[in-house]
C-alpha cells in the first residue's frame, strides 16, 4: 500500500505557506491530508503560523504569540513568497481573504466541508510549536477545539504532532485515543525516545536524517511503530521511504509525490 500525501503547510512549493489559499490548492491537486504549525495569540486563539516571529512571513516585527488575532488578521502573510506579483500587469487580481492569517478552527472547518462535499477522506496533522510563553495550554485548546468536532477518537481524520515529547504525552492524557506523533530531528535522539514513546505512538523522522543514517531508518521501521517522515520533494527521496514502508510523506510539493507515486 502505498504512502498518504500530506501537504506540507499546504501547496507551500508554489503558494505562501499556512494560507488558505496554499491548502485550497493542495486539497485541489488532490492532497490526501495537509499538514500545519499551530501556535497561541495572545488572546488566546489558535493559529496556523510555523515561525515564532512575523519576520519571515508577514515582514513586520513582533511574535505571534504577544499579538491579538484582530491585529495579525490585517497583515499579509502571502506577499513575501511572490515580492514581484503586485508589478506584475498580467497577475489575475488576489482574494485577500486567502492571505491573511489562518484560524486552526477555520482550516478544520475547510477539510470537514471540503470531505462533505467530495466524499473524499482528508485528514489534518497539526504540529504544535515548542517552546513557547504558553506552555502546556496550546495542546489543551487544540483538544478543546478538536472535541468541538468529535474529532478526539481513534478513526478521527487527524493526529498531533510535536518535536516536544512533553507535549504529546499532554496530548495523550486529555485525548488517550488521538493518534500522536513524535518528530525526530537528530539521529542520537531516537536512542532516547525508543525507550519512552507510547507504543501505538507514529515516529516522524526528517528524510535528511534518514538519508544521512540508513541503518537508523531500518531500526525505525523495525521497531513496530509507523512512520510518517518530513519533508519528501525529491523522487529519489520518496523512493527511499517507499523502500522503509513508510506510511506518510509529507511534502512542500504533493502534487509532484502524487503524480510519481502514479507511475
Amino acid at each position: 500500500m502505498r504512502p498518504q500525501v500530506v501537504a506540507h503547510r499546504g501547496a507551500s512549493h508554489e503558494i505562501a505557506e499556512h494560507t488558505l489559499a496554499a491548502y485550497v490548492a493542495a486539497l485541489d491537486i488532490g492532497a490526501e491530508a495537509l499538514e500545519c504549525d499551530v501556535r497561541l495569540t495572545a488572546d488566546g486563539h489558535l493559529v496556523c503560523v510555523h515561525d515564532r516571529t512575523l519576520r519571515r512571513t508577514a515582514q513586520t516585527r513582533g511574535t505571534v504569540s504577544s499579538m491579538e488575532l484582530a491585529d495579525l488578521a490585517q497583515l499579509d502573510f502571502a506577499s513575501w513568497k511572490n515580492p514581484w506579483n503586485e508589478l506584475d500587469d498580467e497577475a489575475p487580481d488576489r482574494d485577500e481573504a486567502l492571505d491573511r492569517v489562518l484560524t486552526m478552527r477555520h482550516l478544520i472547518e475547510t477539510v470537514r466541508d471540503y470531505s462533505e462535499r467530495s466524499g473524499r477522506r482528508v485528514e489534518l496533522a497539526i504540529e504544535t510549536k515548542h517552546p513557547t510563553r504558553y506552555g502546556g495550554l496550546v495542546e489543551k485548546l487544540l483538544v478543546e477545539l478538536l472535541t468541538e468536532y468529535g474529532w478526539t477518537g481513534r478513526d478521527a481524520p487527524v493526529r498531533v504532532m510535536s518535536f516536544s515529547h512533553t507535549a504529546l504525552q499532554r496530548v495523550e492524557r486529555l485525548a488517550p485515543e488521538l493518534r500522536v506523533v513524535q518528530l525526530i530531528e537528530r539521529a542520537r535522539n531516537w536512542s532516547v525516545l525508543s525507550r519512552v514513546v507510547g507504543p501505538d505512538w507514529i515516529i516522524g523522522p526528517g528524510i535528511r536524517m534518514l538519508r544521512d543514517h540508513p541503518k537508523l531508518g531500518r531500526r525505525i521501521a523495525g521497531s513496530g511503530h509507523e512512520m510518517h517522515v518530513w519533508t519528501v520533494n525529491k523522487k529519489s527521496d520518496l523512493k527511499l521511504c517507499l523502500d522503509l514502508g513508510v506510511k506518510a510523506v509529507i511534502s512542500d510539493r504533493p502534487d509532484h509525490m502524487l503524480e510519481l507515486l502514479g507511475e
